[in-house]
């Protein structure tokens, strides 16, 4: 079972040429992303990552908002690159925007004050425990994926757009389609500088 996890492990890379056609049909895709999600492990139990799932124009809608903010704050002779590099995000099939409930992280935090330090800390575990879940289930189904991170730039907009409650907090955007091309070669430093065993 590891062996098989770890070949899984290895064949999620960030791709970044992506394209509109899935090999699932989108209500399959959805199902993969909440169920991921849904089993990933977070601190007490606390249950706290959440997911806009956009598709299509909603998905191109999410881009467009965030070419917006963007263009009012890169300089104009750099815009063509940004806007370039948002115009392939857009390509892509769609998005998950991964959202943390800080009103169960504060919930947490009253109830257990001993440890109130640690549930924005442990949030984070979660959300990144999620995004990877949701990254590897993709990459099972041959989906290619790709995580950006444009909050708090773009918060207000998706708040409006999409009436995402207001205790939720956006922490990454996660693009995902057909893989039109494969990611270049990974290199790994040396395990000696990242590993101790101890026996």
């Amino acid at each position: 079972m590891s062996q098989g996890f770890n070949e899984l492990a290895e064949k999620r890379r960030t791709i970044y040429a992506l394209g509109p056609t899935l090999p699932l049909a989108e209500d399959e895709v959805i199902s993969l992303i909440r169920t991921a999600i849904r089993n990933a492990p977070s601190a007490f139990n606390s249950q706290s990552s959440r997911a806009l799932i956009l598709l299509g124009e909603e998905h191109k809608k999410f881009w467009a908002l965030t070419r917006d903010q963007l263009k009012k704050r890169v300089a104009a002779d750099a815009f063509a690159n940004t806007e370039k590099k948002l115009a392939g995000f857009a390509a892509a099939a769609g998005s998950v925007l991964f959202f943390e409930d800080q009103q169960v992280v504060s919930g947490l935090q009253q109830q257990f004050p001993s440890y109130a330090d640690n549930f924005p800390v442990w949030s984070e575990h979660s959300t990144g425990i999620a995004q990877y879940a949701v990254w590897l289930a993709l990459a099972e189904k041959g989906i290619g994926a790709n995580l950006q991170h444009y909050n708090p730039l773009v918060d207000e907009d998706v708040q409006k757009a999409w009436n995402i409650p207001a205790s939720w907090k956006l922490r990454a955007q996660m693009n995902f389609g057909a893989i039109e091309a494969p990611a270049g070669d990974k290199t790994y430093i040396p395990d000696s500088e990242r590993f101790i065993v101890a026996r």
